[in-house]
């Protein structure tokens, strides 16, 4: 069971702008989010083409204007569309991180999404490898 979570508001000064384009980011993801895992990959294998490696700076800010943007995005339960959000952010700016989804290393069993960027998993609370990961995409 997880608690209810309010929107982060760790960064008051996101630009309008860039949280129109976060809102039309979240939206898309939510929508993705429902489709089975394979299509969700297929998708983003087609959004990554053409696109650099993000760096962390800039997958942890586009991940920080998701949540501060959605709430279905910023609790626990909604990983995947967050993950999905970010990469579709991080790609308005011609860049895109990994995208991982994975299951829990240890009983009992958990499946996660989350991103990477520079080898390092981006606002995540918890260790490296406590998921194991089933699907990546990489930047393309």
């Amino acid at each position: 069971m997880s608690a209810p979570m309010g929107i982060e508001h760790g960064d008051r000064e996101v630009l309008l702008r860039e949280r129109i384009v976060a809102r039309v980011a979240v939206f898309i993801a939510l929508r993705l989010a429902r489709c089975n895992p394979k299509r969700i990959q297929r998708v983003l294998h087609v959004v990554r083409i053409g696109a650099k490696p993000a760096n962390y700076a800039q997958t942890s800010r586009a991940r920080a204007v998701v949540t501060s943007t959605s709430l279905a995005c910023a609790g626990r339960e909604g990983c995947l569309p967050r993950s999905i959000a970010t990469v579709l952010l991080t790609r308005v700016h011609g860049v895109v991180p990994v995208w991982v989804v994975g299951v829990r290393a240890t009983p009992p069993f958990g499946a996660h999404a989350w991103v990477q960027a520079e080898g390092r998993d981006v606002g995540e609370p918890h260790p490296p490898g406590y998921y194991a990961p089933l699907l990546t995409v990489e930047p393309g």
